[in-house]
């Protein structure tokens, strides 16, 4: 019974050390935004996984379930605010169901983050290596792949590397050379050789009979290199920040912004039409008259189709003042519609369009509607037709081409580096936000920090009701709204046309370590086999 106990207390401690870790990784993000531990908070993990699999050599290797609470407690606290679509009564939808698709989804995305983790974790088992730094090599390669595979489904948000935007701009800078993997690999390296440090002393002060909470030789060669290569990262993406921006007089381009504040409660309704129209045709003159180049409003500004935009005050203000606007409104496509955004030239006519081509699951579309439809269909009276733009869009304005990228779209590194590399001379994002708290739309902002330094682009963001901003290629943030406000600001940006590492070559680092990884394995395996083969056989 003594031992049963002491084991259950192991189990408890071991569980709630995994917990604890993946909490720690959850507060680097938005409201808390305690960014440097990011790069301690993935080692405890690494421990753990390193241990267990040690202590299931041979035997029956059950589900890691340590993995998956700490990817439940990154993923669940970092994603806390999903929750913030309930109420959604406002829409039909009743109290109770509204609950219920709230935490749905935010239960649904965290399981499916934290997923991620224990796959990480059962690859790290089955991939063993009695090298630490091959270890290390394999750990970051396969976290690294895992999310490269991840970002090219329909969800994704919270990647290791947005723990550090906006905050560690130096490091975000290794986004410029091989996007956000680049960082991702950063953090988690320097994770993998902290645990190897104490993997290592740990097991010498067993061998040694030496019980310490803090083993005395705990200083050794994982330690020193993990100090080494995070000193030499950041004097890198340093490097890259301290580059100074030479912009020429003839690629300025002022933009002006208008945060609607719309609320969502009435944004679908009369008042709220009557509020969109006036506040954006008001906040247009007042920006025109500022004798700027260009208006951009929020995603889904104007909740009209296009037929009906053009009838607006808003149209009839731009043929008066002749300013450029890019508008957020529906597009229609054939029974359906689209989430777009429209340039509309100073003569009020169209001049180019954009279709938001990453949609929300469930907030826009149904995933796998003919198994779900039914299922969520009881849940909400919604019915959804909205359809995705082309992947492949590019968007031409009246001062050269422009990137786009509506609100979700944001988390997506590879829609931005695809628009640089076609010809995207500066970043247009219109957002909405309205359903959340504030610290979804500071994590979203976090992200277009990123979009903009891996692109090496002036950065435009119009939201709804915030957090509306202008950030230049450096990340630095040049001017931020307040939250749930009316507000109008202008600012000169300029186009540019350099390209990155990362927007010529694309994410080439993870290839590249996944394909090292498995060569230092091998190399490992065949010398393995080789020491086997030259032990003196036992008669």
């Amino acid at each position: 019974m003594k031992y049963k106990i002491k084991k259950l207390f192991s189990v408890f401690n071991l569980y709630t050390s995994s917990l604890l870790s993946g909490t720690l990784m959850g507060l680097t993000v938005a409201p808390f935004n305690v960014w440097f531990l990011a790069w301690i908070a993935l080692a405890p993990l690494w421990v753990l996984v390193i241990e267990e699999s040690k202590n299931l050599q041979g035997k029956r290797k059950n589900f890691p379930l340590s993995p998956l609470l700490w990817g439940i407690g990154y993923h669940g606290l970092a994603l806390y605010w999903i929750t913030g679509i309930h109420p959604m009564t406002w829409m039909g939808v009743p109290w109770l169901a509204s609950l219920g698709i709230a935490l749905f989804c935010w239960t649904f995305i965290t399981l499916w983050g934290a997923a991620i983790v224990a796959v990480w974790a059962i690859a790290m088992r089955m991939i063993s290596s009695e090298n630490g730094f091959t270890r290390v090599l394999i750990g970051t390669a396969i976290w690294c792949g895992l999310e490269a595979l991840w970002s090219h489904g329909a969800l994704w948000w919270s990647s290791l590397s947005y723990t550090q935007s906006p905050y560690n701009l130096v490091i975000l800078h290794l986004g410029q050379l091989s996007g956000s993997s680049a960082v991702t690999a950063a953090i988690v390296a320097v994770n993998g050789l902290l645990a190897e440090a104490w993997i290592t002393n740990r097991r010498d002060a067993e061998s040694a009979e030496r019980i310490s909470l803090v083993p005395l030789g705990f200083v050794n060669k994982y330690l020193a290199i993990a100090a080494a290569l995070l000193i030499t990262l950041h004097v890198i993406g340093f490097s890259l920040y301290s580059r100074p921006l030479v912009e020429p007089p003839e690629t300025a381009l002022k933009v002006g912004i208008i945060q609607g504040n719309v609320p969502n409660e009435i944004k679908l309704y009369p008042e709220g039409f009557r509020r969109a129209i006036e506040g954006y045709t008001t906040g247009y003159l007042t920006l025109a008259n500022q004798g700027i180049n260009a208006v951009l409003t929020p995603e889904g500004a104007l909740p009209f189709f296009l037929r009906d935009l053009k009838e607006t005050s808003l149209i009839s203000a731009i043929r008066e003042k002749g300013v450029v606007a890019w508008i957020g409104a529906f597009g229609e496509r054939g029974r359906s519609y689209t989430n777009s955004l429209f340039t509309f030239t100073g003569n009020g006519e169209i001049f180019s369009r954009y279709d938001k081509a990453k949609l929300v699951p469930i907030g826009e579309y149904v995933p796998f509607e003919q198994i779900l439809g039914g299922i969520i269909q009881r849940l909400s009276p919604l019915d959804e037709h909205q359809v995705p733009g082309s992947p492949n869009q590019v968007f031409n304005t009246p001062f050269g081409r422009a990137i786009v990228g509506i609100c979700y779209e944001s988390a997506f590194s590879e829609q931005f580096r695809r628009q640089a590399a076609a010809g995207g001379e500066f970043i247009l994002s219109p957002s909405n936000d309205a359903h959340y708290s504030a610290a979804m739309p500071a994590q979203h902002h976090a992200q277009d920090i990123m979009r903009a330094i891996e692109t090496d682009r002036w950065g435009v963001r119009a939201t709804n009701t915030g957090y509306s901003a202008f950030v230049d290629p450096h990340g630095r943030t040049l001017w931020i709204s307040r939250h749930n406000t009316y507000e109008t600001h202008a600012e000169t940006i300029y186009r540019r046309q350099t390209q990155t590492f990362y927007v010529r070559w694309g994410d080439w680092l993870t290839p590249l370590l996944l394909g090292l990884a498995a060569l230092a394995w091998f190399v490992e395996s065949i010398h393995r086999n080789v020491q086997a083969n030259n032990q003196p056989s036992k008669k």
